[in-house]
């Protein structure tokens, strides 16, 4: 079967109504706003996009989804990244969704599923520490079992989406082993439990990251997701399969960086003609090009190994590593063509270069990913 990136009739369909909410209800002004608010999202437009079904766009249809293909996800977050929209999205209809699908028993998908797809829940992983890795030996979050119930305690730094979910899925150990990927177990946990505070973290490039402090969480043994101590190879699954939907939405983000710096390129005049007959110029918008299809291309091809049931972890790790450079790369071309004005907040090129900064090292920054190339062809 030959790789083939055509969008499929659905998908075209799927990547028009997106691009037409953008334009209507979140243009650039919109997007500003949302940038600097802790949830990242309004309730209008949560509202019209559980009714388009996005929040469940992956979600089997038995739980309420719309049971669609990863590369139909990831067509839709293209969409979205041309924004680049925040709000938890991700967090929640994608990486949650495919964490409980990963890890959850029937009664847990029955009970949580249906609400993310509704809106009514919304999930984000707390995964990292201040230990920072994303490998599993840097989880130090306890999770002691106590009277039928389970005391969490530890940080988590760099949480997404943390101020609007209602609820985390928190990494902890509950049995110290030698080997760093036994002895992790997930957790449901409620945002308004006791204990748990929330922490915006400071900076321009930190986007919607947060700090959870997690003391003396008490929660049942019934929020345990998925089997005690076997919490990480699902967790790495739900990873593995939610990064090149990331990736598209990084992918969006370069087109729409692209396309904007085209057309400045051509009204903008200097020395009596437009800027883009200057041949730095010209190179400076080339390499963005070949950084956007290199994006594009590797992304793609991750997603339909995925769905094809083909080997994916190389391409996987490649798309992550090409698609974090490409979009930092990206954006600060844009910056040299269109000078000084693009570093004002309210232009939409410097929407771009602040999820493009937050968002390289989400989910592992490209040397993580090299790193994990380099494992398959040493083994190989």
């Amino acid at each position: 079967m030959r790789l083939n990136l055509a969008l499929t009739e659905s998908e075209e369909m799927l990547k028009t109504t997106a691009l037409d909410f953008i334009r209507r209800d979140a243009p650039n002004k919109i997007i500003h706003t949302l940038q600097d608010s802790d949830t990242g999202y309004t309730e209008e437009l949560w509202r019209k996009a559980v009714e388009m079904g996005w929040l469940g766009i992956i979600i089997p249809e038995r739980y309420g989804g719309a049971e669609n293909s990863l590369t139909s996800a990831g067509v839709l977050f293209e969409a979205l990244g041309t924004a680049p929209l925040p709000g938890p999205y991700f967090s929640s209809g994608i990486l949650s969704s495919l964490t409980v699908l990963e890890t959850g028993n029937e009664e847990q998908k029955q009970s949580i599923l249906p609400a993310v797809a509704e809106g009514k829940q919304i999930l984000t992983l707390a995964l990292t520490e201040p230990a920072y890795s994303w490998e599993p030996g840097a989880v130090q979050t306890t999770a002691t079992s106590k009277n039928g119930n389970f005391i969490l305690n530890g940080v988590k730094l760099f949480t997404l989406d943390a101020q609007a979910a209602t609820h985390f899925i928190v990494a902890a150990r509950t049995a110290k082993r030698a080997d760093p990927t036994k002895g992790i177990s997930l957790f449901l946990v409620d945002s308004k439990s006791d204990g748990v505070r929330v922490r915006r973290l400071p900076g321009f490039f930190a986007g919607p990251t947060f700090e959870v402090k997690l003391d003396s969480v008490k929660v049942p043994h019934s929020a345990m997701l998925g089997g005690k101590n076997q919490g990480w190879p699902a967790l790495k699954r739900a990873i593995d399969k939610s990064i090149p939907v990331l990736c598209a939405y990084k992918v969006g983000g370069c087109q729409a960086v692209v396309d904007m710096a085209l057309e400045y390129s051509r009204t903008r005049v200097q020395f009596g003609q437009a800027i883009g007959r200057f041949q730095r110029v010209q190179d400076m918008i080339i390499e963005m090009v070949n950084h956007r299809d290199a994006a594009r291309w590797t992304t793609y091809e991750a997603l339909w190994k995925l769905d094809t049931q083909r080997p994916a972890a190389e391409s996987i790790h490649l798309a992550k590593a090409v698609s974090s450079q490409a979009y930092w790369e990206v954006c600060t071309l844009a910056h040299r063509v269109f000078s000084g004005v693009s570093y004002s907040k309210e232009h939409p090129a410097s929407f771009h270069t602040r999820a493009s900064r937050y968002l390289y090292n989400y989910l592992g920054e490209p040397a993580y990913h090299r790193q994990q190339i380099a494992r398959f062809l040493i083994t190989e």
